[in-house]
């Protein structure tokens, strides 16, 4: 075979356990990778050689080597900008309680090919002959494919349940179609899943969501019935439709705003954005309400579906950071179909920045995919719509700096002008200006003293004597250095 022939690391390594009268194989998804022409610097290797072995062979020849996965028969090794995992031929035994193998080692390759998940990923090319060892045809199920198991897929899913995932993210991340042994099994299985960890769950579906297709792996999931274990949000969308077809396929809708927000991605797979749009509406089940006349409602299903996001992307144990950018974007989904044709005041579009931040272009591409009407001239409506509530946050922003939309007093000098120490009642006073200049737009610094003065007053407060007329002591605070940052 040619697929390594450029590739010195492996030929190189390959050497040095021959002289040592060891075999080593290029194997599994380097192997795959390899004949889709895409193999990249992480290599996966497979020896009749121990542990112990392989470490004594890697010494002196890696740039490092690492022992993390010794008790499971992995050496790591770095050279020349390839990260290489040797791995000692495996024969493992399952319980079929939890997931764990009872690690045992095997003598051949073919065993140790028939225990792996899928039959891509069940090759090996023999370094000293360049050969391809595939017992189990998947060269042939490459070309075709076709997602199988190498042995039968009921055994392979009770030795470990999260290959029902992994085939879910092989066929969004290599666009194949599981066989339909492979689909009875997942759909005969999948409570299964629930002996794997929520940390394993979440690794899975975050790569399918961010492969080439992750509608067809999500379908996979809710068809076979896995995703009412890992995320029963998604199948529940599937609602009955009302007698009167009052309303579309909530389910079928955020699969295909889940493929325009792909479509609008231009900077790579946006885990954070694919989850807001596969669950931007998860919210509705919870609130439908058949009305009078046939009409159903969704009131508030973005406040719903936000506090049902936490729940699951918690419960998934994703993190802190990215489950609060999930629930706000889903919160703020539908804020936009409140512009109208344009009616929104100033104050209006620069709240809908304020209350974005920086996940503002996330919202533009979640809003934008949002549009799926059949309707051609409503959906060109919607979008040269949104072209120009775009367009007035770029002016605005241009005139007002957005991005850092702050009250035109600061903290030290609001405790300066009203006297008060740190405490609550500073960030009070903080917030009232803040809210001041989000509905009115910047003020001069005279007027937003004066504001200060006024709500002061409104709290009971004591207003300085300056406070009633020209602020004398006030414009010395600022102009002796006040932190004013609306400057």
């Amino acid at each position: 075979m040619d697929l390594l022939r450029a590739n010195p690391v492996a030929d190189d390594l390959a050497a040095r356990f021959a002289a040592a009268g060891h075999r080593l194989y290029l194997v599994g998804g380097s192997v795959r990778d390899a004949l889709l022409g895409r193999l990249g610097t992480d290599l996966d290797f497979t020896t009749d050689a121990r542990p112990e072995q392989v470490m004594a062979l890697v010494k002196g020849w890696a740039e490092a080597v690492w022992d993390t996965g010794i008790a499971f028969g992995t050496v790591g090794a770095a050279k020349a900008g390839q990260t290489c995992e040797i791995t000692t031929f495996r024969a493992d035994a399952y319980d079929r309680v939890s997931r764990n193998p009872e690690v045992r080692f095997g003598d051949t390759i073919e065993g140790d090919l028939v225990r792996r998940d899928f039959t891509v990923n069940a090759m090996a090319i023999d370094l000293s002959t360049k050969e391809l060892i595939d017992p189990h045809h998947g060269r042939a199920a490459l070309e075709n494919r076709v997602l199988d198991t190498p042995a039968t897929p009921e055994e392979s899913f009770a030795d470990d349940p999260l290959r029902m995932l992994r085939a879910a993210r092989f066929i969004s991340q290599l666009c194949f179609v599981p066989a339909p042994r492979v689909v009875a099994a997942m759909t005969q299985m999948s409570a299964e899943i629930t002996r794997i960890t929520a940390e394993r769950v979440q690794v899975e579906i975050s790569k399918l969501l961010c492969g080439d297709d992750p509608r067809g792996g999500i379908e996979l999931l809710v068809d076979t019935g896995l995703a009412a274990h890992v995320l029963p949000e998604v199948p529940a969308l599937r609602l009955e439709i009302d007698e009167h077809h009052q309303h579309k396929d909530v389910y079928e809708h955020s699969l295909v705003v889940l493929e325009q927000a792909v479509d609008l991605e231009d900077d790579g797979p946006d885990l954070v954005l694919r989850l807001a749009a596969l669950l931007h509406d998860i919210g509705k089940p919870d609130t439908r309400r058949h009305l009078p006349g046939g009409g159903v409602s969704f009131h508030h299903h973005e406040v719903v579906g936000a506090k049902m996001v936490r729940k699951r992307l918690r419960a998934l144990r994703y993190s802190k950071e990215i489950i609060e950018d999930v629930a706000r974007l889903v919160f703020l989904h539908l804020r936009f179909h409140g512009y109208g044709k344009g009616e929104w005041t100033d104050s209006a579009v620069r709240r809908y920045v304020t209350d974005a931040g920086d996940l503002l272009p996330r919202l533009h591409k979640l809003v934008r995919a949002d549009c799926t009407t059949r309707n051609k001239r409503k959906a060109n409506m919607l979008q040269r719509t949104y072209d120009g509530l775009e367009e007035r946050i770029a002016r605005i922003a241009a005139e007002e700096d957005l991005a850092r939309v702050r009250p035109d007093i600061d903290g030290n000098e609001i405790m300066r002008l009203l006297g008060l120490p740190p405490g609550p009642l500073v960030g009070k006073a903080w917030r009232h200006l803040k809210e001041l200049r989000l509905d009115q737009g910047p003020l001069d610094h005279d007027d937003a003293i004066a504001a200060l003065y006024a709500w002061a007053a409104e709290q009971g407060l004591e207003v300085p004597a300056a406070g009633q007329g020209e602020p004398a002591e006030a414009e010395q605070v600022h102009d002796g250095g006040g932190d004013d940052q609306s400057r």
